[in-house]
Parts: structure tokens; sequence; C-alpha cells
């Protein structure tokens, strides 16, 4: 069982990946799907992963550029 994040952890983790969809084209409404689906995310054991693990490695790089130091534990030991 993975451990389930804070609130705080939680929710930066899904407004960093939002923000990073946020940057691409949205013609064929992929970027809507996605942030759908990261939307839908409830804070259960290590469900926020999706947000992480959904991006390629250039992306999961942008991602930790910006996370706190304490979401990026979190992503190091559920990863």
């Amino acid at each position: 069982m993975n451990e389930t994040p804070s609130e705080a952890i939680f929710n930066e983790i899904k407004e960093v990946a939002i923000k990073i969809w946020s940057t691409y084209d949205n013609q064929f409404g992929y970027v809507d799907e996605k942030v759908n689906r990261i939307n839908s995310i409830r804070n259960y054991e290590d469900n926020v992963m999706v947000c992480y693990r959904m991006f390629d490695s250039s992306n999961q790089s942008k991602m930790r550029n910006v996370l706190s130091d304490e979401a990026l534990n979190y992503i190091d030991l559920n990863n």
C-alpha cells in the first residue's frame, strides 16, 4: 500500500500537472481529456501519481523543476 499525501501535496501536484498541460494545443480535445482525468482524481493512496506518470520524461522534469521538496519526496517514495 502506498502512502496518501497531505492535501497540500496532492493539490500541488495536480495544479502543476494542469499548468503543464495548459501549455499544449487543445485542438483535438487532448488537453481537456488529460485535465478532466486529473480533476477526477481523489486523494487516496498514491492516486495522485497518475498526474506524474502521464507525462514523458521531459515533462516530468518540468514538473520536478517547480514542485516543492515535499512533493518531490512524495513522488520519489511512490514512483
